[in-house]
């Protein structure tokens, strides 16, 4: 399994396998993102105690995350890990869409982009959050949640 743990709270990695789940539930994880386009995530994942999120998104210069779906992610994560449960956030390779919504779920727990972005590429060596067109929708995300959140940054 290909699996970074960012924060205690936080977790990122590639495409998991169904014989994967109990080793993930294990980790204290209750919520699942998967953010793969196509390939369904293991039915075991969307199974008790998992929630899981599928968003189906890809990530090339025509086709970015849309910042809806980090919204989303990000408002169903938050009372996770208030809660004192951990995400896990899945695409591919663990590299871009993974990465750019656990950054977005580390800007709503009070991270800058930077940070969060530094934090990712520490713990995890496949993190690419400065791709441009990955770094592109993060940024317009962090800026979307502070206006939302009457934040300054």
């Amino acid at each position: 399994m290909d699996i970074s743990q960012i924060t205690n709270y936080l977790f990122v990695g590639a495409h998991p396998a169904a014989e994967d789940a109990e080793e993930i539930r294990e980790l204290g994880i209750r919520l699942i993102i998967s953010m793969v386009g196509l390939r369904r995530p293991p039915e075991a994942l969307g199974q008790p105690p998992f929630q899981l999120l599928w968003f189906r998104t890809f990530d090339t210069i025509l086709t970015p995350i849309p910042l809806k779906k980090l919204m989303i992610g990000v408002e169903a994560a938050l009372p996770v890990i208030q809660d004192g449960g951990a995400v896990f956030v899945f695409c591919r390779y663990g590299r871009h869409r993974s990465v750019a919504m656990a950054v977005a779920i580390l800007i709503g727990m009070g991270y800058s982009t930077e940070e969060a972005m530094q934090l990712l590429e520490s713990r995890r060596e496949a993190a690419d959050p400065r791709a441009w067109h990955i770094k592109r929708q993060i940024t317009r995300f962090e800026k979307r949640w502070q206006k939302m959140h009457h934040q300054t940054g």
